[in-house]
């Protein structure tokens, strides 16, 4: 039986899942052929779904090379929270303006889902339901350009984290949640739009504070080597006195 749409699909979804899970680490090797395997779908169809994560910022396709989990640089991070948190207030505004009781119990359920799998201390869960809040927040909006660019957005963040953060926290995340719910239940837009961007700025600063990896430098290297073959400290400089090797 031909691979159908619904498997390819279903081949997109689970890496997308996988990815902002955490289990395919920035960085992993993504082979066509092993990917299919699971899914029963042919590598076309693989570098479909491939193709359809570069497009999301997920996956990195280098022509020839095995495609890869994405590792944005701490530029690009900036870039793209810069981007997120000027969507994020817009959607918050456009929410304020057409609130209504049952955006107040769809988000009132996510949050209760929120604070249960804290509760179990299920970190999986408190991940995933963390970034979904973002989601739903944009779904309600009735904006589906909104909706998924913010969806994209969101997604690049949970990877960027994944690669450069520090752990996520999922109890501030509740709190934070709840306060953003509360100021739109107040009709207060402003007030939830200044939450909502001090909300991104704290999970922005678990990426870009964390500090940068060092380039190794060869005269620490080398020491570490000297010493353990037993050379005297201070031994002579690697290149003698007017620059000649």
């Amino acid at each position: 039986m031909p691979p159908t749409p619904s498997r390819f699909a279903h081949a997109y979804r689970a890496l997308r899942q996988a990815i902002l899970e955490g289990d395919l680490k920035p960085g992993a090797r993504l082979p066509e052929d092993e990917i299919g395997l699971p899914f029963g779908i042919s590598r076309t169809l693989v570098r479909q779904a491939l193709q359809r994560l570069q497009a999301d910022g997920l996956v990195d396709m280098g022509g020839k090379r095995t495609a890869t989990v994405a590792r944005p640089t701490l530029a690009e991070a900036r870039d793209v929270f810069r981007v997120r948190r000027a969507l994020e207030r817009e959607a918050i505004r456009i929410l304020a303006e057409t609130w209504t009781p049952a955006h107040g119990a769809r988000l009132e359920g996510h949050l209760r889902a929120e604070a249960e799998a804290l509760a179990a201390g299920d970190d999986r869960a408190s991940v995933r339901l963390a970034w979904e809040f973002h989601v739903v927040l944009a779904e309600l909006t009735g904006n589906a350009l909104m909706e998924t660019w913010i969806s994209q957005l969101v997604a690049r963040c949970s990877l960027i984290l994944a690669l450069h953060g520090r752990p996520h926290s999922p109890d501030c995340s509740v709190g934070e949640h709840r306060a953003v719910l509360d100021a739109l239940r107040d009709a207060d837009a402003e007030r939830a739009a200044g939450l909502m961007d001090h909300h991104l700025h704290l999970v922005e600063g678990r990426a870009l504070d964390a500090p940068e990896a060092r380039e190794p430098d060869l005269s620490d290297i080398l020491s570490r080597y000297a010493a353990e073959a037993g050379a005297p400290a201070a031994a002579r400089p690697l290149r003698p006195k007017g620059g000649k090797s």
